[in-house]
């Protein structure tokens, strides 16, 4: 599969406006992982993962435990997943996941993202065909073979797994996400997962280059200062000027 997964950290920005942003978002996600599934991290393999991830990105626990209180009372913000699809500059392919609490807000402020950045928002499946919709999970240590064993006895359904420089990474479908995580761990005990997620991953990439270059970055920054956009995957190979 390669190693071309986007990395939903490289867009966050540095300053303390961004990083209220970064809380925001992960508040949300933990409000609404923890709503569907329960609070209690040990029984929620994805609010588990989401609240290590929470924490690495350095989010204070004021708003980890915000989200978690209001996810354990009744009633709250009633959010749901949106995902919009469409081609950015240079034709290269984008994929929007958002959680909203009004539908038709969010997609006419990503549709005019899409507009300012001369991009175009197609329909569902637009571009998705083109993705394999991964649960990634990377550790350090182990081998290949014990951690294939592993999975195999725990039937899960691996598309791939990716040994280098003492770094293990495995890629299943979303689905098996649960069913791949909790294999890891009876089988390896605790592990410190480097990348514990669910992602869009391109099959092909585009190369993105010239003048379509600013608007890439314009659509990616302004689709990132959305509140209700948690995930931006695309399949650009942005060409750089060394």
């Amino acid at each position: 599969m390669g190693r071309a997964f986007q990395n939903r950290k490289e867009s966050m920005a540095k300053t303390a406006a961004a990083k209220t942003k970064v809380y925001s978002k992960y508040g949300r996600e933990i409000y609404v992982v923890a709503k569907a599934g329960g609070v209690d991290p040990s029984a929620n393999l994805s609010l588990r993962g989401l609240l290590e991830r929470a924490k690495k990105d350095q989010v204070p626990s004021h708003v980890i435990d915000k989200a978690l209180d209001k996810a354990s009372g009744v009633g709250g913000e009633d959010f749901s997943p949106a995902r919009y699809e469409g081609f950015g500059p240079g034709n290269c392919m984008v994929i929007v996941e958002c959680l909203t609490d009004n539908p038709n807000r969010t997609f006419g402020d990503v549709r005019a993202c899409f507009n300012k950045a001369k991009s175009k928002l197609g329909t569902p499946g637009t571009v998705s065909h083109m993705f394999d919709h991964c649960a990634i999970l990377a550790f350090t240590g182990g081998d290949e073979e014990a951690t294939l064993e592993a999975l195999m006895e725990a039937d899960v359904d691996v598309t791939d797994i990716e040994s280098e420089d003492g770094h293990i990474t495995v890629f299943a479908p979303h689905t098996e996400y649960a069913k791949a995580k909790q294999a890891l761990l009876d089988a390896f005990g605790e592990l410190d997962f480097e990348i514990d997620e669910i992602q869009f991953v391109p099959q092909t990439t585009t190369p993105v280059e010239g003048d379509d270059v600013a608007m890439f970055d314009k659509l990616l920054d302004t689709l990132n200062d959305l509140d209700d956009v948690q995930n931006v995957f695309h399949n650009a190979e942005v060409e750089t000027n060394s």
